[in-house]
């Protein structure tokens, strides 16, 4: 087994360790003492939401609190964790909690699955986001339980408020309230919604962000061109899109600027999205597909894949150098962003073209946003996914899985190092 794991690239030992925890959640999550008595549940149904909980989506087949038990929620809170901070960073903490060094082949695991330059102070930077998720979610949790508490016994009110915050800041949108209602009694509560909404902006913003922040004293002169890009890049799409939202739906600006940052791969909601109209549905289908930022626990192509495409754009358009904050942008990183943004298109516009085949009844925008929020392990739904048969349910678990991994990590999969024997004159073809 371990000279096998040897011979694997990265890119496949991660890929491998996410379905196996998948897996082993599925099973967990199926135990009799994990679902409440008088519930059926399938495996189909299972296996699903331990996808969405390992990849951090939060689209749920069945309601979590009307499903499982306590231990059942403390198992999906668990896997909630483990895909939030990445199997990889999981194994390397256990690795170092028991006093065990890692090898040359883990670090450069790790560095491969964090989105790392470089392997310089890996241990340390594990550790750092460690205590990162145990401050933020502890401080979460005690926030919300302020909230809570009115509604709920003392105890009931903690475990509440812990899941809550394990979700947020990993950006899962699942929730223990029962009914599928996930946070819409609580559309008008102040607090609740800016503490969620700030664990969802830290969890995605990525943990090399805050730590430059911590480290940089948030001075913004200081911070790397990275930072930099990704805290303005969060902003202005979460302030974009609560605009957008306030102007085609009906809803409140805490409303609009809740969903603003829930689309961008958290999945909780105060409204029904099953009322919203086309134009606000489209809306959160781009936020969904843009997503949070690299190394963070969201998904989609990331805020700065989306930025650095932009700025090609302009480059080409404008004939000047691509540039920003008195930096200039790596040259190959167009083409990476290029490439990464056509595969996750390839795969929603894919993913939609099979659903509508396999569920005919489903309006267009339904379809592809379900896909979307798959792709972008966001959560987000219409209402439609507890009633997906078993095929789309399996073509949904597949789309979190490649979301969860990212696109360009899928396509290395099947990369073998192989030198070209032969090369070709350059020939000529017609662009635009």
């Amino acid at each position: 087994m371990f000279t096998l794991l040897k011979k694997l690239s990265p890119a496949r030992i991660i890929a491998l360790g996410f379905a196996l925890v998948i897996l082993v959640g599925s099973g967990l999550l199926m135990l009799p003492c994990s679902v409440k008595d008088g519930v059926d549940l399938n495996y189909i149904d299972s296996l699903y939401t331990s996808t969405s909980a390992v990849c951090v989506t939060g689209l749920i087949a069945v309601d979590a609190r009307d499903t499982f038990t306590p231990l059942g929620q403390f198992f999906l809170a668990m896997l909630i964790q483990i895909g939030g901070l990445g199997v990889t960073a999981v194994g390397a903490g256990i690795i170092v909690a028991m006093g065990k060094k890692i090898n040359f082949k883990g670090r450069t695991v790790i560095r491969e699955a964090m989105n790392l330059n470089s392997g310089k102070g890996l241990i340390l930077f594990v550790r750092d986001i460690f205590i990162t998720t145990l401050v933020f979610e502890l401080t979460g949790a005690a926030l919300s339980f302020i909230v809570f508490v009115q509604d709920y016994p003392p105890l009931h009110a903690a475990g509440i408020s812990l899941f809550h915050s394990v979700a947020a800041f990993n950006n899962s949108g699942f929730d223990i309230l029962g009914n599928y209602q996930n946070l819409i009694p609580y559309q008008s509560n102040v607090l609740l919604n800016l503490v969620t909404c700030a664990l969802i902006f830290f969890g995605g913003i990525g943990f090399l962000v805050i730590r430059e922040l911590r480290i940089k004293r948030f001075r913004w002169h200081k911070l790397s061109m990275h930072s930099r890009v990704v805290i303005s890049m969060s902003i202005f799409l979460i302030i974009a899109g609560t605009v957008l939202l306030k102007l085609t739906e009906n809803v409140t600006w805490l409303g609009a600027f809740f969903h603003s940052v829930s689309a961008r791969t958290a999945g909780f909601s105060t409204y029904s999205l099953g009322s919203f109209t086309q134009p606000g549905l489209f809306v959160l289908i781009i936020l969904m597909f843009i997503g949070a930022s690299p190394g963070s626990t969201g998904g989609g192509i990331k805020t700065s894949t989306f930025f650095v495409l932009m700025q090609g754009i302009k480059s080409a358009a404008t004939n000047k150098s691509e540039k920003a904050f008195h930096y200039a942008i790596p040259k190959n990183a167009f083409r990476k962003a290029a490439v990464i943004t056509l595969i996750g298109l390839g795969i929603v516009i894919t993913g939609t073209y099979i659903m509508i085949i396999l569920e005919p009844q489903l309006r267009l925008i339904d379809a592809m946003f379900e896909v979307t929020s798959a792709f972008g392990t966001v959560g987000l739904s219409t209402g439609i996914t507890p009633g997906l048969g078993t095929a789309s349910k399996l073509l949904s678990i597949l789309i979190m899985y490649i979301g969860r991994l990212g696109p360009l990590t899928i396509a290395t999969l099947w990369y073998f190092t192989k030198s070209e024997r032969i090369s070709y004159p350059e020939g000529n073809i017609s662009i635009g």
